[in-house]
């Protein structure tokens, strides 16, 4: 074994034996299983990226399941009340991976100022509602204080901040239908405390946060009564299995939905992104077994007169072959490093300096998001290598048509 190793040093890697005529394929090996590893890296980066963030965006604005009133009503606006005391509020009693439950109700209506006007949907929440997600994509300004018995305060987006030309601290005036019995429009005035911008322009265009006592007292509900509850999950990959809990638990009066349910297309479309990475993947690892096969031939076709010579010496054919599957393993964990090191170098350049935007209107987020699991870092690397090791094996079978007598004559 110890000559076999020695011999193997000097086939490839060694730096003493290099031949003309392999050197160039053996670089162009490397190079496609670096250029492979690269894209596959940065292939699954920006499709997690882009599931979590749009996943989480969702979360932020909707909850991951939502406890609402069992009618008719398949819009965003808070009709029906229910009572906020329930068995489940503020915590679910038999259900664990539940991080929080809090209460919302929405109203449509309409901002105007002295030049424009536009819709909203303006969501009512209480003082312990989790400000984590806006805080996160506060642009200017502060989250609204709902202490007092009457506020005023509102979280706006940027892109309705712009549609209206306003600022921060601007007085607005909104127009509301009163109530379902009341047709009359009610105004108030509200004070633009905070600038938010997601990206996520779906919800940017119309959301208006504020106190959700402002939404009862349009729809002249008591204090007991919301729209509904919102409950975030520890872990977004639970969300099936604990919707199916939470509408276990909950009163047969009520409903609950994931937001994978209340939206089909978008979670869909996110879900695509899995078949096209994999068939990067699959593509890339062809590419790069080919050009290894490639390789791994050359060097056996030009060393047959050292095959015959290593035949006539007593090595095997499994030994022989060894000799060249070392090798040929050498190049390909040659070819992982520099492909993970150049696509992690662009997957971090992208992460924090966020080079490359996306419209808002198409993909949700304004920057392209990359993220990489330690785990899947590392099964993409093993997986390459044995998909490109057990490429090599028949190939290498080609040492055993080799003849000692008719390779050394040539020798």
């Amino acid at each position: 074994m110890n000559f076999e190793l020695f011999i193997a040093k000097r086939i490839v890697v060694g730096k003493k034996y290099k031949s003309s005529i392999s050197t160039p394929i053996i670089k162009i090996a490397i190079t496609a299983i670096a250029l492979g590893m690269t894209i596959m890296l940065i292939a699954v980066a920006t499709a997690a990226g882009l599931q979590s963030k749009i996943r989480d965006k969702m979360a932020g604005f909707k909850g991951h399941v939502q406890i609402v009133n069992f009618d008719a009503n398949n819009s965003d606006v808070s009709i029906t009340p229910i009572q906020k005391k329930q068995d489940f509020y503020p915590t679910f009693k038999n259900i664990d991976g539940i991080k929080k439950v809090q209460i919302f109700a929405n109203k449509a209506g309409i901002l105007r100022t002295e030049t424009d006007f536009e819709g909203i949907i303006f969501k009512g929440v209480s003082s312990n509602y989790d400000w984590t997600f806006f805080k996160e994509y506060l642009v200017k300004g502060k989250i609204p204080s709902f202490n007092a018995s009457r506020n005023r305060e509102i979280l706006i987006s940027e892109t309705l901040v712009n549609r209206l030309k306003i600022n921060l601290n601007d007085t607005i005036l909104a127009t509301f239908i009163k109530s379902e019995t009341s047709k009359l429009p009610s105004n108030r005035k509200y004070i633009v405390v905070g600038i938010y911008n997601t990206g996520f322009a779906q919800f940017d265009k119309n959301m208006m946060i504020g106190d959700i006592k402002e939404v009862q007292n349009l729809n002249n509900w008591t204090e007991n009564e919301v729209g509904g509850f919102e409950v975030i999950l520890d872990n977004f990959d639970e969300i099936s299995q604990k919707g199916a809990q939470i509408y276990n638990e909950i009163d047969s009066t009520l409903n609950s939905k994931t937001i994978v349910e209340m939206y089909p297309s978008i979670f869909e479309w996110i879900q695509l992104f899995d078949n096209n990475v994999w068939f990067i993947i699959a593509i890339m690892i062809l590419i790069a077994g080919i050009n290894m096969i490639t390789a791994l031939l050359v060097l056996i076709l030009e060393r047959v007169q050292m095959i015959g010579i290593l035949k006539a010496l007593g090595s095997n054919n499994q030994s022989i072959q060894k000799i060249f599957l070392y090798n040929a393993s050498t190049l390909i964990l040659k070819g992982l490093f520099w492909g993970n090191f150049i696509g992690l170098s662009l997957i971090g350049i992208q992460h924090f300096f966020k080079i490359i935007t996306l419209d808002p209107e198409t993909y949700y987020v304004a920057t392209m998001p990359v993220y990489i699991s330690f785990s899947a870092f590392i099964l993409l690397n093993i997986g390459t290598l044995i998909c490109c090791f057990l490429m090599l094996i028949i190939p290498s079978f080609i040492v055993s048509k080799i003849h000692p007598s008719k390779s050394i004559k040539f020798a």
